[in-house]
């Protein structure tokens, strides 16, 4: 009994019923005006739901009142419509809580209207206002049937509720562009984490290490040339690993762009004119439609380009730099090379490196580092489908 009652005391259940008597407010004023033709409502929503701007409003609607709270996990989109499917299902779905709203408003005012005049009938008087029960003698054993008909009115509330939810969730949900959006906003996100994390072990973990033993050292010896020497290193170390934190703090600040808004490949002059301002030499190649790649490759390559010349910058300096990058048939092919210095990333450092072979597998592409004929290279090729 107590998990029959646990519904009602849901305050979902009477925002959805508000939901699906909503419309029928409309319906009510056209009734007056012209109550032989209840069907002309039902067309009117035919243009009303082609208005792309009308998907987010029943979008709204439904995540305030039909899943309140839920938020992102409510499963329904609240965005415009993008494409003629979008609108097909935004019309459709005006037209199914048209019908959803009709049988509430039935229920929710018809059924309570049969309790009454059940109980009238038990006591001796006739319902002749009732259609159902116009022909019916009085008798006491009607009385005994007014109970069921209020089970099926919080029947109705609760069942339409359900249903109206449902209908939401499967025409109102995220189109397939929404959903390849939202697929890569997570990848991003989860990318970048673990770069982040990353960056901030290896940068600023360092420093610190450095300056723990330098200062240990200092204060052990005693020699003041060498607590000079000490506070030098401690200053470097310092300054440069301020240098990586400010750049970790940009990919946070930009992390809040939505994905459409983030560089391309398109822009990569924007980042070999920086890399040559920080005093690489820059030789690039670029072959190809940069256009027709598509978001996710462009957006990834340029991440991994950055992350490329970020680590000529970091580990070679003032070195010739050749950047090639090419479209060709079906993938996005991208190399930079430059002569290789006595300094290469060991295992415990090299997270640029890595991040930029999970970059490539998680588009089904494949990334090569390392030393090649005496340059260092880092070659990915990513499909383009």
């Amino acid at each position: 009994m107590a998990r029959f009652l646990r519904p009602l005391l849901r305050g979902t259940t009477y925002t959805r019923l508000l939901h699906l008597w909503v419309p029928m407010l409309i319906v009510s004023l056209w009734m007056f005006i012209m109550p032989t033709h209840p069907w002309v409502p039902a067309l009117f929503l035919i243009p009303i739901g082609l208005i792309p701007s009308v998907r987010r409003g029943e979008g709204v609607q439904a995540r305030l009142l039909l899943t309140p709270g839920d938020d992102e996990e409510s499963g329904i989109s609240v965005g415009p419509s993008a494409t003629w499917r979008d609108r097909l299902r935004t019309v459709l779905w005006l037209e199914v809580r048209m019908v959803l709203g009709a049988l509430a408003l039935a229920a929710t005012a018809w059924l309570p209207i049969l309790a009454y005049d059940l109980v009238r009938v038990a006591f001796g008087h006739m319902a002749m206002d009732n259609p159902v029960l116009r022909h019916v003698q009085p008798h006491w054993a009607y009385g005994l049937l007014a109970p069921l008909a209020l089970v099926l009115v919080f029947a109705a509330v609760i069942g339409l509720g359900e249903l109206i939810t449902a209908v939401a969730c499967l025409l109102l949900g995220p189109s397939a562009a929404e959903r390849l959006a939202t697929l890569e906003e997570r990848t991003e996100q989860l990318l970048e984490r673990n770069r982040i994390a990353r960056e901030l072990h290896d940068s600023i973990g360092h420093a610190l290490t450095v300056a723990v033993v330098q200062a240990g050292a200092a204060r052990a010896t005693g020699d003041p040339a060498f607590t000079a020497r000490a506070l030098t290193t401690i200053e470097d170390t310092g300054r440069a690993a301020l240098e990586d934190l400010e750049r970790v703090l940009g990919v946070l600040r930009e992390a809040g762009r939505p994905v459409h808004d983030r560089p391309t490949l398109t822009e990569a002059d924007r980042l070999l004119e920086s890399a040559r301002a920080s005093g690489a030499r820059v030789d690039a190649e670029v072959s190809g439609p940069l256009r027709t790649v598509p978001g996710p490759v462009s957006r990834e390559g340029y991440r991994i380009l950055q992350e490329s010349l970020t680590n000529v910058l970091r580990h070679a300096g003032d070195v010739p730099v050749r950047v090639r990058i090419a479209v060709v048939e079906n993938s996005l092919d991208l190399e930079v090379r430059n002569p290789l210095t006595a300094e290469i990333p060991g295992p415990g450092r090299g997270s640029g490196l890595r991040g930029i072979r999970e970059r490539a597998a998680l588009l089904g592409g494949r990334a090569l580092t390392g030393p090649d004929r005496g340059d260092w290279q880092v070659r990915v090729e990513l499909p383009l489908s």
